[in-house]
């Protein structure tokens, strides 16, 4: 079965209440148990707490808010969800996170500060989304909704087994949520697990499909529901392929400051375009191999291409982008909170 209709199935799954496709076949657990075993003792130990990167970004750019003495907008408020890639572990900084890298860059392409409020968990699976989506509607009545949230999720999903047709329930629900109170959304889709150096064969194949498979799934549910997805594959491409020892951090699964960074590089322009900043339009660029396809062989042919964007255009037709990517600011405009 072809990468897209295993998607579709499994994200019509989510829709209509399905649960029975799961990312490992009976047949194949035995064969990659050994393997399973071997990598859990072997990546994603030794490391501490992410460091917290929540606080103001770009100052320079204007006031904290809009007002009496402050003229102009208030900041642009920027949230992260999701798993401990999306929370930052494995560096020491908080300049170093990738909320902090996308606060600073969104920061200098808007030329206004960028309030940051980072939610995601260590160790969180997809349903942990609909508790961090409290969070940050539900805790100050008060306090607006954010204007654009990135969520990073999906990897934890498939090493421990959460049905594909559940894991897109929760994504979509939280999605929704967020949509509904007048956030755009960019979901960075589940990583390739395949590309981690400690896993073998045949579990490095398999960790391959599923993941690639999980992230077409997410993005035919989200994009009709307006959000855009960025694929995350290889965390991000031939980079991490041709450096894994600068790509990723001391335990070979998580990135490292400079893994961190390339993804930031590559999630920046969508996160952008979500918020009509980047000077790029939605319109196709046929010289960057762009097309307009399908929901689900949109969501297939980025799934095995790294940092491919996914939004919605028109009825069952979704844009395949390939935005420029900017580099991001190596330090934030001033120390973060978490470093002051």
């Amino acid at each position: 079965m072809s990468r897209a209709r295993t998607a579709r199935r499994i994200a019509a799954g989510a829709a209509y209440g399905g649960g029975g496709l799961g990312l490992v076949g009976v047949a194949a657990v035995g064969l990659v148990l050994a393997e399973v075993q071997f990598a859990k003792k072997t990546v994603g130990t030794g490391l501490g707490d992410p460091p917290r990167a929540d606080g103001l970004y770009g100052s320079d750019f204007g006031g904290p808010a809009a007002g009496p003495g402050c003229p102009g907008p208030g900041p642009l408020r920027l949230a992260m969800l999701g798993d401990s890639t999306a929370a930052g572990l494995g560096v020491h900084r908080a300049r170093q996170t990738p909320a902090a890298l996308l606060a600073s860059g969104l920061a200098a392409v808007a030329e206004r500060p960028v309030e940051l409020r980072n939610v995601a968990l260590s160790g969180a699976m997809s349903d942990d989304l609909d508790r961090q989506v409290g969070v940050l509607l539900d805790g100050d009545e008060e306090a607006p909704a954010p204007d654009v949230c990135v969520i990073m999720i999906g990897a934890n999903d498939v090493t421990r087994r959460m049905p594909p047709t559940q894991s897109v329930r929760y994504l979509t629900s939280a999605v929704r949520r967020l949509r509904l109170a007048g956030c755009e959304v960019v979901v960075g889709t589940c990583p390739d697990l395949g590309t981690i150096e400690p896993v073998y064969q045949p579990l490095r194949w398999l960790a391959r499909r599923v993941s690639r498979q999980l992230a077409a799934a997410q993005t035919i549910g989200v994009v009709a529901l307006g959000a855009r997805t960025i694929s995350m594959g290889d965390l991000l491409g031939p980079e991490f392929a041709a450096n894994p020892r600068e790509m990723f951090g001391p335990d070979s699964y998580h990135p490292s400051a400079e893994g961190y960074a390339t993804a930031a590089m590559a999630i920046l322009p969508t996160v952008c375009a979500a918020l009509s900043l980047w000077p790029e339009s939605d319109r196709l660029d046929l010289a960057r191999n762009e097309d307009m396809l399908p929901v689900a062989k949109a969501a297939s042919a980025a799934a095995g291409q790294a940092g491919t964007e996914v939004t919605a255009a028109r009825g069952p037709w979704a844009l395949l982008k390939h935005r420029r990517r900017r580099r991001v600011p190596a330090e934030s405009p001033e120390p973060s909170p978490a470093e002051a």
